[in-house]
């Protein structure tokens, strides 16, 4: 851990104190958690140090561009140090006998809830200290906060922290999960009816949804499942991570989304085929009507045509003769068409 901090900074009052970070620049929020697994806020405008029992957690915006230069006088190693400053969205977990760092991905989180966007934390875990690292705003991360700013949560040492905030990032999944699940039983019962509005929009929407999750589940599953068959008993106690079990509920988690995933495509299969079966029998009907209206349309170019010899040009009822025989034809097709079977 002395090795952490190689350039110590100068305490509040000017002084060279215990080893400090200094004064944070882009600290959003940071706690020191004791051994018995309280934790105490600590005030962001004023240096951090570090602790003599506990550890820290210290979670940064990665957007503000003096979290970069504080980064690079932080002492933290080459490796970790390269991770924090990237925007590298691939997901990944890499672990040394003393340090765990990596990459996950997490629900953007608006002012009142988790939205169905994704974004990624970045972190380091020492075996003291935990620096965490985002661009946006989000929501495990700022559950898990809560969490321990209210002490609902007691942390002993920081791999449990680690898993808190994963355990987060599929309760946030899990909860939009159970929104999309409502949505597609709507959907179902709107198909059952059999009155087509906006349903294959709204499905296209769940389907990329269930997609985005699904890719994102099956990284952050995969790091774990691999860390979990490389084992940890070279790591020390406090960065001990439970993998498998991690790795189980993040599978569980998964499989639901997959099966989400393929229902979905199964009722856009069948609201792509009750739409082809209403046009064709929009086409149906224009077929008929045609068909009825062609023979008044052909009586009526007949007597429309100024030539000799036309039938009823002297009849007083010619009007009312051709009318009837406007009527009469239509009926005859009707009557045709209904014998042969084209009209059901």
């Amino acid at each position: 851990m002395d090795d952490l901090i190689e350039r110590p900074q100068p305490a509040g009052d000017g002084s060279l104190g215990p080893k400090s970070f200094g004064v944070v620049p882009g600290l959003v929020w940071a706690f020191h958690i004791y051994e018995d697994g309280t934790a105490e806020p600590i005030d962001i405008d004023r240096p951090v140090d570090l602790p003599r029992d506990g550890y820290l957690w210290l979670h940064l915006n990665l957007a503000d561009a003096r979290v970069v230069r504080w980064l690079d006088t932080s002492g933290i190693p080459a490796a970790p140090l390269a991770l924090l400053r990237s925007r590298g969205t691939h997901q990944q977990l890499h672990a040394g006998s003393d340090c765990i760092y990596g990459v996950f991905s997490d629900l953007v989180r608006d002012i009142e809830k988790p939205t169905k966007e994704m974004a990624h934390l970045h972190f380091v875990m020492l075996e003291h200290l935990l620096i965490s690292g985002r661009h946006r705003t989000l929501s495990a991360v700022e559950t898990a906060r809560q969490e321990v700013a209210c002490g609902a949560r007691r942390l002993t040492n920081v791999a449990e922290l680690l898993e808190l905030i994963v355990d987060h990032v599929a309760d946030a999944v899990d909860g939009l999960a159970n929104e999309l699940t409502e949505s597609l039983d709507a959907i179902e019962d709107q198909l059952l009816t059999e009155r087509i509005g906006d349903e294959r929009r709204k499905l296209t929407r769940l389907r990329q949804t269930c997609v985005q999750l699904h890719r994102q589940l099956s990284g952050l599953r995969t790091v774990f499942h691999r860390m979990d068959r490389e084992g940890i008993d070279h790591l020390k106690p406090n960065l001990r991570v439970a993998a498998g079990k991690l790795a189980q509920r993040l599978d569980a988690l998964d499989h639901d989304i997959v099966e989400m995933r393929d229902r979905a495509r199964l009722m856009q299969e069948e609201v792509s085929a009750k739409m082809v079966e209403e046009t064709n029998d929009h086409l149906h009907l224009l077929s008929i009507l045609t068909m009825l209206f062609l023979p008044p349309t052909l009586v009526t170019g007949l007597f429309g045509m100024n030539t000799k010899g036309l039938p009823f040009t002297d009849n007083d009822n010619a009007f009312l003769w051709a009318l009837l025989l406007l009527i009469g034809s239509s009926l005859a097709v009707y009557f045709v068409m209904k014998r042969a079977g084209i009209l059901k």
